[in-house]
Order: C-alpha cells, then sequence, then structure tokens
C-alpha cells in the first residue's frame, strides 16, 4: 500500500481526495487503480501525469517500483514553453 498525494485538478476529480492510500506495485498499476476507483480522473490520466517519487519526476517510465515508504506526488502535466 502506497500513499498518494493528488495536486490540484486530480484532487478535484477524485471526488475531493487530496491523499489517498492505494495497493499498487509501480505507476502503471497506480493509475489503473485510480482510474477504476475514480472515474473521473481517468481523462487528466489520458492527458498525461507527472508522478514525482521522492523528489524525482518520472514522466513515461511507468513500469517504476513504487517503494512503500515514498513520498509519492501526482501532477497534472504542464504544457507550454
Amino acid at each position: 500500500m502506497v500513499e498518494v498525494t493528488l495536486w490540484g485538478a486530480l484532487a478535484t476529480a477524485a471526488e475531493g481526495h487530496s491523499k489517498i492510500e492505494i495497493e499498487a506495485k509501480d505507476i502503471r498499476e497506480l493509475f489503473k487503480k485510480l482510474g477504476e476507483q475514480f472515474p473521473g480522473i481517468q481523462p487528466l490520466l489520458d492527458k498525461g501525469i507527472a508522478v514525482a517519487i521522492n523528489g524525482t519526476i518520472y514522466r513515461d517510465t511507468w513500469s517504476k517500483t513504487l517503494p512503500g515508504d515514498a513520498e509519492i506526488f501526482l501532477l497534472p502535466r504542464l504544457v507550454g514553453g
């Protein structure tokens, strides 16, 4: 089980939950389970999410293992330049 902090619009899409605990071994499984638990979050997941694990941002490394004691933040992907 990992504790995940949802930032900004992600928390709103997760029915107002800014922190959740979820059983997931890697980023791919985390996204799958979030989409199942909170269907409103799926469009944001489809747009792209940045995942910060202990301060390191992972953008497309969906097989990255989620350590149970890690600080995990999900942020909507920023666009622009």
